[in-house]
């Protein structure tokens, strides 16, 4: 259910803000994975998170694109 509220809030934006989201998605992952290195992250489920939520990004981009 959560998943489906994400996606429907993906394809209510233009190319532009996903973009914008995008890059905020792959700056968090970089933080993220640097937490990790330096053992600083708690949660480390949240870096499959977020990789996925970057995923979803790119499809909704390219299927806009098309």
């Amino acid at each position: 259910m959560k998943t489906n509220k994400y996606m429907e809030s993906l394809n209510g934006k233009n190319l532009q803000e996903l973009n914008e989201e995008l890059v905020a998605a792959k700056k968090e992952l970089f933080n993220l994975r640097f937490q990790n290195a330096t053992n600083q992250l708690e949660n480390t489920s949240r870096i499959k998170d977020v990789r996925r939520n970057i995923a979803r990004i790119q499809t909704v981009i390219a299927a806009k694109e098309a």
